[in-house]
């Protein structure tokens, strides 16, 4: 499993180092889980929300646009 510091920078050079771009992202995502949203990524072992977001925008299967 990779550092949550590399999966952080993959994820900001998805957003192009919009770090309040990705934050939004991932609060919308983890909204999305919270009500029952199916994951993305394979879940190990005890990961939070937060995490599954933040990978999920990090391997590119979640595309973040900005809102116009």
């Amino acid at each position: 499993m990779e550092r949550i510091e590399v999966i952080n920078a993959k994820a900001l050079e998805k957003v192009d180092y919009d770090r309040y771009l990705l934050s939004v992202a991932v609060a919308k995502r983890v909204e999305e889980l919270s009500k029952g949203a199916k994951t993305l990524i394979e879940v190990k072992g005890n990961m939070q929300p937060t995490e599954i977001a933040i990978r999920e925008i990090a391997e590119g299967l979640i595309e973040v646009k900005e809102d116009e």
